[in-house]
């Protein structure tokens, strides 16, 4: 189990209602946690480098990532994040409404830690963002932060 600690989250997502229901699902759970939101691909790339505007983002324990994004697909962030040796331990979920067998292998050619498809009825959202919160922030033990 994870030591108790606010784990840090960034959600790469560009539909409002999905950050708000992420959040509203992570709210009910019982881990300490903080959500950072980058709301398409060349953002959550500057967020996780620390460029500009987030020269002190805080360095996330895991990325919920989106495939379909503006400027940059998750997919695209996905192999640079991966390709990245100060970033390639931080895991990657695939969070998308994908349920594309060539999105699915794509991400994990891709070194994706996993892909869970979307689902559109709310009530199998907020109970697959719980599940992820337990497995992922419980269960799982994270890497340590790098000095």
């Amino acid at each position: 189990m994870n030591d108790v600690r606010t784990i840090e989250i960034l959600l790469v997502e560009d539909n409002p209602g999905d950050i708000e229901l992420t959040r509203e699902a992570f709210i009910d759970g019982n881990i300490p946690h903080h959500i950072n939101v980058a709301r398409d691909g060349v953002e959550a790339l500057e967020y996780l480098r620390r460029q500009g505007a987030y020269s002190s983002a805080v360095r996330p324990d895991i990325v919920l990532l989106d495939l379909n994004l503006p400027r940059k697909s998750g997919l695209e962030v996905l192999v640079e994040l991966k390709a990245d040796p100060q970033l390639r331990s931080i895991p990657i979920v695939v969070l998308t409404t994908s349920r594309d067998e060539q999105d699915i292998a794509h991400s994990y050619h891709a070194y994706a830690n996993c892909y869970i498809s979307k689902p559109v009825d709310f009530n199998e959202f907020m109970q697959v963002v719980r599940s992820l919160e337990s497995f992922w922030l419980t269960i799982v033990r994270l890497p340590a932060k790098p000095a």
